[in-house]
């Protein structure tokens, strides 16, 4: 059974999901940061919850790297390399997007295709928000797919399963809005007002020393639907 503790931040349950000899997998909860934020002291960062975790689980593990990142309000899977060669490692798997990653979504409303790609240059824009351009110089590439969810509103709601082709800040974020359909309950990019940031990392899978792994864990906040009872989600149950 997964290891968990509650988390100051969120009160949610902080998962294990695997404990390697190279490596750990954690399921991030929403609303906690990667690393400490500077002026908040007194908020743990996830990096030091999950080594809280594992210390009760292997003692002797002094230390976890970060080998990528999540944004805040984002939940799901996360890699913590357990020595500095695998870290070392993992830097070239994620830039030859070896690691393959598949995120889930809500939102409302009509998006301006129901599946395809997005891709464009980001740029900064105001208050730490990114903008998608229409130069493709180094462009944020997005593959997704959705499905219209059965609602007991009056309102349009979609499933969206999305695969970054590259790792740029808030960049599936920033291509649900680019087609008019930001994430629920994500306040920079004007989602929908929600009880969280509808964005979860569902997936991981890499090849580790010849071996395949991957990996699922469902969120475990917020009011998402039966995810194992949708055909655009069948691979991943």
């Amino acid at each position: 059974m997964p290891n968990t503790t509650s988390t100051a931040a969120t009160n949610a349950p902080l998962t294990i999901i695997h404990i390697h000899d190279d490596w750990v997998i954690v399921n991030k909860p929403a609303g906690i940061s990667m690393q400490q934020e500077q002026g908040q002291p007194d908020e743990l960062s996830l990096l030091q919850y999950a080594l809280a975790e594992v210390q009760k689980v292997e003692r002797r593990i002094t230390k976890l790297w970060p080998v990528h990142r999540l944004d805040k309000v984002t939940s799901g899977l996360v890699i913590f390399a357990r020595n500095a060669q695998a870290a070392a490692s993992f830097t070239p798997m994620f830039s030859q997007q070896e690691v393959q990653k598949y995120y889930i979504a809500l939102a409302l409303g009509k998006p301006k295709k129901k599946q395809g790609w997005v891709k464009g240059d980001m740029e900064k824009g105001r208050n730490g928000s990114w903008l998608l351009t229409r130069n493709t110089t180094n462009p944020a590439v997005t593959q997704f797919n959705s499905c219209a969810l059965m609602t007991s509103e009056n309102e349009a709601k979609r499933l969206y399963l999305i695969k970054p082709k590259t790792g740029k800040t808030h960049q599936i974020r920033v291509a649900l809005k680019s087609i008019a359909c930001p994430i629920l309950g994500d306040e920079r990019y004007k989602g929908a007002q929600a009880d969280r940031c509808y964005l979860h990392a569902l997936n991981l899978s890499f090849i580790w020393k010849k071996q395949t792994f991957s990996f699922n864990a469902l969120p475990e906040q917020g009011c998402w639907p039966e995810l194992s009872s949708i055909e655009l989600l069948s691979e991943f149950f």
